[in-house]
């Protein structure tokens, strides 16, 4: 009844933010001499937040046509190569030099925790001038009918498995925050069965491997309240006249609620700045504003199977780092993992997850050698951090390339070679 309650309140607030758009079309034309006044940009700046606030945010573009490949700007074509129901893969295709040596491919695994996966623009964009990137673009629930079936945390991982399946070999994954799970037991599945398709490398970035450790707010709600209450207050039926009538689901702004709360008095100061920004006519910071916001405002709902297994798994049970984590009946054994390289990174002030958490990874691969596995915690940022912004660009991206160029498989015949010539210059 509640999501049905939400949709309501958004029809209702339509004229209501009709008459904003047209007071802020009204103030700030160049045409009404109010507009130069200090006046006339607060009541625009006021109409304008407003509908902001109020408005439903849809799917952003990730927008990237294009990239600097060896110093030299080239096109970008998103193409979808892979689709299901509740994800497609795109491929965010270059256009360069036939003849060229091949890059690595890097399967960038998006969340699926109630934001798009264009939230990762950031990292795609900085790491789309040294490899072939794909990422998951899961689809909104409330857009799926019933029809297409359910969705959780076993048909994750089998998609991710579908999903280098279809890259072929040598393959390079990268779980960014809650895909890090699914991730990691996806590689131990493959590795389990001999498959020849279990990638080269895998990158665990700000993800939930080990809520015990360091427990943030996050960790410690769903260990207080357990799954039960999970079940009871926060799952919801997608209202009509959505695609996915009828369908239980956790609705995205419930997670967004979620997200808002923990750093609220951020949130106010921003939208305050915000409208001073306006007031003063500062353009550039009012347009980082908005973008910022287009896209965080954006959410997504998930299926409530996946999400009611994935609190259970992840944060109640902890059945992964217990070693009592099933897929399908089948026991996901990190032990398995001997051939993919594995390279974890955290950010010192995360508030999601944990310092430790995403690290726990390396201490439960047990049979990777030594010199296949990295870990590296990067100073100073947070959470969003260690995917995005000017640290992320300047001092993770630069090792996570380095890691996946050493450890593919033409980096890692280059290193056997130069240990066989070491080995024989001493003998």
């Amino acid at each position: 009844m509640f999501y049905q309650i939400y949709e309501l309140s958004h029809a209702a607030m339509q004229p209501y933010r009709a008459l904003a758009d047209a007071t802020k079309l009204f103030y700030s034309n160049p045409l009404n001499p109010l507009s130069m006044t200090p006046f006339g940009r607060s009541a625009a700046a006021a109409a304008e937040l407003f509908e902001r606030t109020t408005r439903r945010y849809a799917k952003p573009s990730f927008g990237l046509e294009t990239t600097v490949v060896d110093w030299k700007k080239v096109g970008v074509d998103e193409k979808i190569v892979w689709k299901k129901p509740f994800c497609q893969l795109i491929h965010f295709q270059r256009n360069l030099p036939a003849g060229r040596r091949a890059d690595p491919k890097l399967l960038i695994v998006a969340p699926m925790s109630g934001h798009y996966a264009t939230l990762l623009r950031g990292t795609v964009e900085a790491l789309m001038p040294y490899a072939e990137v794909y990422i998951t673009d899961w689809t909104d629930a409330r857009m799926v009918p019933l029809a297409d079936g359910r969705f959780d945390l076993d048909d994750y991982i089998d998609y991710v498995i579908e999903m280098l399946h279809h890259l072929g070999p040598d393959t390079h994954v990268m779980g960014v925050c809650q895909p890090s799970v699914p991730v990691l037991a996806a590689v131990a599945l493959m590795e389990a069965r001999g498959d020849p398709m279990a990638p080269s490398t895998m990158t665990l970035m700000g993800g939930p491997i080990d809520t015990r450790r360091n427990p943030t707010a996050v960790n410690k709600l769903a260990q207080e309240k357990g799954i039960d209450w999970f079940r009871d207050n926060v799952i919801m039926r997608v209202p009509w006249p959505e695609p996915g009538f009828m369908r239980d689901v956790y609705p995205g702004f419930l997670q967004l609620s979620g997200f808002m709360s923990m750093n609220l008095d951020r949130h106010i100061t921003a939208h305050k700045d915000f409208f001073r920004h306006l007031v003063k006519n500062d353009g550039d910071s009012a347009e980082k504003h908005r973008d910022f916001y287009d896209e965080y405002l954006a959410v997504m709902d998930l299926t409530a199977e996946f999400y009611l297994q994935t609190v259970d798994t992840v944060f109640v049970r902890h059945d992964l780092p217990k070693g009592t984590m099933t897929h399908r009946g089948t026991p996901v054994d990190l032990t398995a993992i001997h051939n993919t390289a594995l390279l974890t990174v955290e950010g010192e002030n995360d508030d999601i997850s944990g310092i430790g958490q995403t690290k726990a990874a390396q201490d439960l691969c047990t049979n990777i050698p030594d010199d296949y596995r990295v870990h590296y915690m990067q100073p100073a940022v947070g959470h969003y951090g260690v995917f995005n912004g000017s640290r992320f660009r300047a001092e993770i991206v630069p090792r996570i390339v380095d890691f996946i160029t050493s450890y593919g498989k033409a980096g890692r015949k280059q290193t056997q070679t130069r240990i066989a010539k070491a080995s024989k210059t001493k003998a």
